[in-house]
């Protein structure tokens, strides 16, 4: 058995504990660096002014959060699973002081770059030391992003020195390599562009909140939340994955970190009531990636679509409301047959928590919530709203919690954000090198065009392609690397046909999700099955199953709006409904029991024609029509599920009773 080791309170394998374990002097080094990043965001966010009579450019302030984080990045990640894990390299200390010294040079020299336009253009001398950071730039992003999305970048980032020599669809305006260094170091379209916009006024609030809320015990009080309220049902500890790794997830934005952080937990208690060991592991795979797409926090991808969209993220998280509750429903509804099929019973209720006693220790985490919802909904403050909401949590968990920060907790608390932080800002500068690559090239107009002559101007071909490409892009990429990729290649392609812009840009982050359920890579399903002893790959199918919907719900909003709020409330209501009986139809075909219909397995000949037919009429239910993708009415569509899944579900029915009289 493989040593085990302990990472944020969980029991993960060696290879998942991917942090370096930092002497005192070090650790102080990030604390200060975390403390000091968290004050030039307050000072520029709430426009404190603590720095009298001077007013920060934006690429100042970014070139300051660039050279604060990313050489901690050096720090705090080993160079390779043969590095020491313990001490920090000399080569370490090097890349970090080299990276912080070049920073600081162009911080100085922000209000030159924009005056003299240096992007377009710039001295020799700028162009070598740009050159430098772009390589640390790069090796950055791989001990944060992995060695996938290092190669992605890498070589997109290089991209226009041979841009002009690549055939057709792919090609694009040539640039030397010294005028690529200038536009991807000095420029606001590529290392400073949309992602890193996006961590310095958007995410890195809400990052610090997730922290301080996992720090003071969220996790903890979510997760006891959840076995008080559905621990003891059938199947009680799955559904509580579903519950508590969704609001861990909302909370963290990271699937794997995610998965060892409840799986350790929700897992062995899945198997302790009888569930196989990849059946448990793919319910908290499912569980912990639906968490990244649920509000009101949902992951930092979200934050930057805010940006690329220009709305407000609360638009986006309102817009995520339905779809998420599709596919958690989905999730709940296959547990649930699964354990009424396998009779699976719950757990005693005096082996879990106390539902009263649970709500009176950690009741002031869903005041927070409250104060954060109400900030971002009504208040139209999601900027400033985290810093408020951690500001709150913070003093109430003085005050009254049970669990009061002394200095040592609250250092903790500190240097777990600062990792955070880091590993976040290597990532995003890393793939702002994609979105320079394109802007300089101009490929990513000219794709467009190509990618509608391809799909012949049939938009669900382009769509199809679309989810290929997600998919195909999620396997190799951060999810948010993913997304900023086809959000400025696919997405005008869509928008230009006529699909609505939310819709199209949310298409591509769920579809950029599913490669953590979906063999043969599957990470998350694989974290989970670490955890759970089980086979990765037997995982990866069972997480395919149970999170199926997730292939389904993008195209339902896609073709019709309405599930995400856009358009009339009596439409969006019409479509939830259907969805709901839709999708409660296709998960119970898909375990093969029906709630007051029973198990509709129980004809050795009749069972799969009888699964397949529940499982069309689902898919017919939940499917919007009347669009100009889908040639039929939702009366329509409604007739053929009633036509199909009705009679195959009297069928079952009867097959189920004939059981069980002979077994009476």
């Amino acid at each position: 058995m493989e040593t085990q080791k302990q990472e944020n309170g969980a029991v993960v394998k060696p290879e998942l504990a991917r942090h370096r374990s930092l002497s005192f002097g070090w650790m102080a080094i990030v604390i200060a660096v975390t403390i000091i990043v968290i004050t030039l965001a307050v000072n520029q966010l709430f426009n404190a002014g603590f720095f009298v009579g001077y007013t920060w450019l934006d690429n100042e302030y970014q070139y300051a959060l660039f050279g604060l984080l990313v050489p901690i990045v050096f720090l705090i990640f080993p160079a390779s699973g043969k590095s020491a894990m313990d001490k920090v390299p000399w080569y370490d200390v090097l890349f970090a002081v080299t990276t912080f010294g070049l920073l600081v040079f162009f911080f100085m020299n922000a209000e030159q770059i924009l005056d003299n336009g240096w992007e377009m253009g710039a001295p020799d001398h700028i162009v070598a030391l740009g050159f430098i950071l772009w390589l640390l730039v790069l090796e950055a992003t791989r001990r944060a992003g992995g060695t996938a999305l290092f190669t992605i970048v890498l070589i997109i980032s290089l991209y226009p020195l041979y841009a002009d020599i690549m055939p057709g669809p792919i090609s694009g305006l040539g640039s030397s390599l010294s005028d690529t260094t200038a536009y991807h170091v000095l420029s606001a379209e590529s290392m400073l562009g949309i992602p890193m916009q996006a961590l310095a006024n958007l995410v890195i609030g809400f990052l610090i909140f997730g922290v301080a809320l996992t720090q003071t015990g969220g996790g903890k009080f979510f997760i006891d939340l959840a076995f008080a309220a559905l621990g003891h049902v059938r199947g009680g500890p799955a559904k509580v994955a579903i519950f508590s790794s969704g609001l861990m997830g909302s909370m963290s934005g990271s699937v794997i970190s995610n998965v060892i952080t409840t799986g350790v937990m929700t897992i062995p208690a899945m198997r302790k009531t009888g569930f196989r060991a990849s059946y448990a592991a793919g319910v908290e795979a499912c569980a912990s990636t639906g968490g990244v797409l649920m509000p009101p926090i949902m992951g930092s991808t979200a934050f930057i679509m805010a940006v690329f969209l220009n709305i407000p993220y609360i638009t986006i998280a309102v817009a995520a409301i339905i779809p998420s509750i599709l596919y958690y429903l989905a999730l709940f509804i296959q547990i649930d047959a699964y354990a009424a099929k396998n009779n699976m019973p719950g757990l005693p209720k005096e082996q879990l928590p106390k539902l009263g006693e649970t709500f009176r220790n950690g009741w002031h985490f869903i005041a927070v919530f409250i104060l954060l919802i109400v900030m971002l909904v009504y208040l139209k403050q999601e900027v400033l709203a985290p810093f408020y909401a951690t500001a709150l949590l913070l003093i109430i968990n003085q005050i009254f919690s049970k669990e009061r920060w002394g200095m040592r907790e609250f250092w903790a608390f500190i240097l777990a954000a600062g990792k955070l932080l880091a590993e976040i800002a290597a990532i995003l500068v890393g793939v702002g090198l994609i979105v320079g690559a394109l802007s300089i090239t101009g490929m990513a107009g000219t794709l467009v065009n190509d990618l509608v002559f391809i799909a012949g101007g049939d938009i669900l071909v382009l769509l199809l392609m679309g989810a290929i490409a997600s998919f195909i892009m999620g396997i190799g990429m951060t999810v948010t690397a993913a997304y900023i990729f086809l959000a400025i290649v696919l997405a005008p392609a869509l928008v230009q046909g006529g699909l609505d812009p939310l819709s199209v840009h949310l298409f591509i982050l769920y579809w950029g999700m599913v490669s953590f359920i979906t063999p043969p890579v599957a990470l998350g399903a694989f974290a989970a099955a670490s955890i759970a002893g089980a086979s990765p790959m037997r995982t990866g199918f069972e997480a395919m199953r149970l999170g199926s919907i997730i292939y389904f719900v993008p195209f339902f909003f896609v073709l019709d709006p309405a599930f995400i709020l856009h358009g009339e409330l009596s439409r969006t209501a019409l479509l939830f409904v259907c969805a709901v009986g839709g999708v409660i139809l296709v998960a119970s075909s898909l375990q093969g029991y029906l709630v007051w219909v029973g198990n509709l397995h129980r004809h050795p000949v009749l069972g799969w024609p009888i699964r397949a037919l529940i499982l069309i009429g689902g898919l017919a239910l939940a499917t919007p029509g009347g669009s100009d993708l889908i040639p039929f009415s939702d009366l329509e569509l409604a007739l053929l599920a009633l036509v199909t899944a009705g009679p195959a579900a009297a069928l079952a029915y009867l097959f189920e009773r004939r059981a069980k009289a002979a077994m009476a």
